[in-house]
């Protein structure tokens, strides 16, 4: 993207480059230990399950596409339920057992690493 500021002269002329080249990483890789009811329902996930025994996890990728292949993945590795998954902002939100939702993100980021070549970060806990 290109922009440019007219100022009344040549020497005030400004021009602004501006890209983005997104890698190939995991960002965030969070689970949510015992939510609250209400962040159920402001996800839009089901709130007549056990809220109280069940975790979430969000995890953001890019590039966006790879929540696809994370959502594969979780589903194929524990008893995940997949919360929402969006492929244009690569983010992927997940709900299970707090066991579960870790085995499922160990699983997508030893993949990411080894398979895929992706940056890696570290599950955090909440």
């Amino acid at each position: 993207m290109e922009i440019k500021k007219w100022n009344g002269s040549q020497e005030d002329l400004m021009r602004i480059i501006q890209e983005s080249v997104p890698g190939k990483q995991i960002t965030m890789a969070h689970i949510i230990a015992s939510p609250d009811e209400i962040i159920y329902k402001k996800l839009g996930l089901d709130p007549k399950v056990d809220y109280h025994r069940l975790a979430i996890g969000v995890l953001t990728l890019t590039p966006s596409e790879t929540a696809i292949i994370a959502a594969d993945l979780a589903i194929k590795a524990s008893a995940i339920e997949i919360g929402f998954i969006d492929r244009f902002s690569g983010t992927l939100i997940i709900t299970g057992t707090i066991s579960d939702v870790n085995i499922a993100f160990e699983r997508i980021l030893a993949y990411a690493a080894s398979e895929l070549g992706f940056n890696v970060c570290r599950i955090t806990k909440a």
